[in-house]
């Protein structure tokens, strides 16, 4: 069926409201907005489903979510009586439309007959990875596009062991809702007769508590905290998101005494009214947040994204203004601080490992292995992490303290399988307590740690190709590095380069390796000169990211590095 095609066989369906479709008959002569939401369908990935809220084949709407949650209960049907008997897990963001998602989500489930436990209102995305672990349910959905845009919404789902679906569950899902009719197909129960029939059930306060406890339990040096509490100062800020309730809550059992929260982002809001993108990556998102430290003098700032799944620092620099701490800093510092602090305490686990994704810093490895510990690549996603992690607990090869990638995602102890804003905002927050009580601040100790350990820098360069035709640009352009690839970047000889798509690892002088990661769209150039340069298009979003990973004698030469590579990067849009 071609896009115009779709696109009358929504207008005519019956399942469609008449705000719906007076929507669609709207852009009737907008050829190319058809095009854009009738072309494909989204694309079901391990991540789920992402998009632009509107209505249409191609957008996150009622219909989308109700076709997805079809599919996904007949994977799960397919799994047997005790599968269905298990049951699923829902949890949602502040979005606009997110509860409603996540309302339809359930009543899609128990009109397939699979039980539901329902969040009661919106939670941190690692409160669900921990539910599902702690109830023994067979699979969770997340409704949240954690720190997008407004407009954009999300379906996230997870399996049993609480990370996001593995590559099979994910296609299977794929699979049927290629098969399934995206109106016809679908099996609904009313909301208020599933609760009723006892396939619905709220999850509330008692969940919070259970998973509190947990993140409670990783509080390593609270002696620290202790010690400073009557003088030390931060801020707080969760961008008008789930962070709200349970971050200040966390951090006043910790022993904090003096927690400003930014008011205006104490606010649960969709539109996310007070910032451009709710994206702890994003400096200028934090402006009321150092306002507000100005005025009361505080240390240190923390903001977590939307869904409580990301969380970035700033900190008062030499001249006492307030920086912001890239996701790869903050992880270096989060690593070190943690074999620290085990070993002063006396408990760090025998055989203790680091995790982090290819795309980040190499400074974690140097960190790990100097302090004896190793420390594993995987893909980008926790759902690599927390795999790795259960392969190497369950044969007994090591006991990971900490897993990490770049964009400001932390994973910390048994009891998530995904990246944990709640349990990070602790350890950072004794971390600098901590340091504080050295008399140093987070970035003294950044300082120090490049003295230590040598000079990294990193940059993430975010090449956007929206629309249609940014799809094919994305496509052509990895087809076109595979099929031309550097022998030089920007004057620098090529030392190896791997793609992570077959393994397949390719040296100078032409001779060929394979190695342990393959089956991802990822291209990866090690410099002579020590840099490497990682080529990736997002799974989420439309664009492509390169990842620029330098070190150096200074972080002068590192920035120098830095922007040498990143002037090849841009080249890459044209």
């Amino acid at each position: 069926m071609d896009y115009r095609a779709a696109y009358e066989s929504w207008l005519a369906s019956p399942a469609l409201s008449a705000e719906e479709k007076a929507e669609l008959e709207a852009i009737r002569n907008d050829n190319k907005e058809i095009e854009g939401r009738f072309f494909a369908p989204l694309d079901f990935g391990t991540a789920g489903l992402r998009g632009t809220m509107q209505v249409g084949l191609h957008n996150m709407n009622i219909h989308v979510i109700r076709h997805a949650t079809q599919a996904f209960a007949e994977v799960i049907l397919a799994e047997g009586e005790e599968a269905v008997r298990r049951g699923v897990a829902v949890c949602y963001d502040c979005r606009n439309h997110s509860d409603e998602f996540a309302r339809e989500t359930a009543c899609v489930m128990a009109g397939n007959g699979i039980r539901v436990a329902v969040f009661e209102s919106l939670r941190p995305t690692p409160e669900l990875s921990f539910a599902i672990r702690a109830y023994g349910h067979i699979a969770g959905v997340n409704v949240t596009a954690s720190h997008n845009p407004k407009e954009y919404n999300g379906y996230k789902v997870y399996w049993q062991d609480g990370a996001q679906l593995p590559p099979k569950h994910a296609g299977a899902i794929a699979r049927k809702m290629g098969e399934l009719d995206l109106f016809a197909s679908i099996k609904r129960m009313d909301y208020d007769e599933a609760v009723k029939a006892g396939l619905i059930t709220v999850l509330g306060a008692e969940t919070d508590e259970k998973f509190l406890e947990q993140v409670m339990g990783q509080a390593i040096d609270k002696a620290a905290v202790a010690q400073v509490a009557d003088t030390f100062k931060m801020v707080y800020t969760p961008f008008h998101g789930t962070g709200h309730k349970l971050i200040p809550e966390v951090l006043k059992r910790l022993g904090m005494k003096h927690v400003f929260c930014v008011p205006e982002q104490m606010v649960l809001d969709g539109d996310f009214p007070t910032v451009v993108s709710p994206n702890p990556e994003n400096p200028e998102g934090f402006a009321l947040a150092v306002e507000l430290a100005r005025k009361e003098g505080a240390d240190f700032i923390l903001g977590s994204d939307p869904d409580a799944d990301r969380v970035g620092i700033m900190v008062k620099n030499t001249a006492g203004d307030y920086v912001t701490i890239s996701g790869n800093q903050t992880g270096v510092l989060l690593l070190d601080y943690l074999i620290g602090a085990k070993r002063r305490t006396g408990t760090m686990p025998e055989k203790p490992v680091a995790l982090k994704t290819i795309v980040t810093t190499e400074m974690a490895r140097k960190v790990a292995e100097v302090n004896g510990l190793p420390c594993f690549d995987t893909f980008t996603g926790f759902k690599f992490l927390a795999e790795k992690k259960d392969r190497l607990e369950n044969a007994g090869e090591g006991k990971v303290i900490f897993s990490y990638e770049e964009s400001y995602g932390y994973m910390l102890g048994d009891y998530v399988r995904d990246k944990d804003a709640v349990t990070a905002a602790l350890a950072l927050t004794e971390m600098a307590a901590w340091y504080a009580g050295q008399g140093m601040t987070l970035y003294d100790a950044l300082g120090k740690l490049y003295e230590k350990y040598g000079y990294y820098g990193e940059r993430t360069m975010n090449l956007v190709m929206p629309g249609l035709d940014g799809l094919r640009k994305m496509d052509a352009l990895m087809a076109r590095l595979r099929e031309q690839p550097p022998a030089a970047i920007a004057g620098v000889q090529v030392r190896r380069r791997k793609d992570y798509k077959d393994g397949s690892v390719v040296d100078a002088d032409g001779t060929k390796h394979t190695m342990e990661l393959s089956g991802s769209n990822v291209l990866r150039y090690e410099l002579s000169d020590g840099t490497s340069l990682i080529v990736r298009p997002s799974g989420t979003e439309p664009k492509v990211k390169v990842y620029i990973l330098a070190n150096g004698a200074d972080q002068a030469a590192c920035a120098a590095k830095v922007e040498q590579y990143a002037a090849w990067a841009e080249s890459l849009k044209n």
